[in-house]
């Protein structure tokens, strides 16, 4: 009977042991709605500005696909429809890091085409360079990749706060939140 006792005693310490870590996410994700907020107000910029109003420039943006497409008669327009939009991105608190455009496009007209693609995730290069970084800095930390995010545990809160200190210093070319912190 005292066999069968410490054998539960011992797996209820084992539970409360790994219970005691507090861990948090980084992630990369931007809220499209507020992407798609934003765009609409820079829709109804473009008809109201009179330099952008008769120029017969567009802003559309496909959630499914995440990515935005700017049309504009001349280079220097579409400089301003993007200068417009990233305006207010930033206004609804979208890090413009979140935003990579390509290159200026010939389109049909005389007119040119610019598109911009939303960074959402962690690709799994960025990922691994991440998680090498953290570990040469030798926190006390744990570091697990999973999918487009990272989960980052530790028995101390104190690790965890530095581990984020960090990261924040660090620019990685997306932005990176953190998230699910307990």
């Amino acid at each position: 009977m005292s066999v069968v006792r410490t054998s539960i005693f011992r797996r209820e310490r084992k539970i409360r042991i790994m219970a005691k870590d507090q861990s948090f996410d980084v992630v990369s994700e931007v809220d499209m709605q507020e992407v798609d907020n934003a765009v609409q107000q820079a829709v109804k910029e473009l008809v109201q500005r009179y330099d952008l109003k008769d120029t017969g420039s567009t802003i559309t943006l496909d959630k499914s696909a995440a990515t935005i497409a700017v049309t504009a008669p001349s280079d220097f327009i579409g400089k301003q429809v993007i200068d417009v939009l990233s305006t207010k991105l930033i206004r609804r608190d979208i890090d413009l890091k979140a935003l990579t455009w390509g290159d200026i496009e010939a389109a049909s007209g005389g007119t040119i085409r610019l598109s911009g693609s939303i960074v959402n995730g962690i690709e799994s290069d960025l990922a691994k360079r991440i998680n090498k970084d953290i570990r040469d800095e030798k926190f006390k930390v744990k570091v697990q990749i999973e999918g487009e995010k990272l989960r980052v545990s530790s028995a101390s809160r104190d690790a965890l706060q530095d581990a984020i200190a960090f990261l924040r210093q660090k620019d990685y070319g997306i932005p990176l939140q953190y998230t699910n912190y307990r």
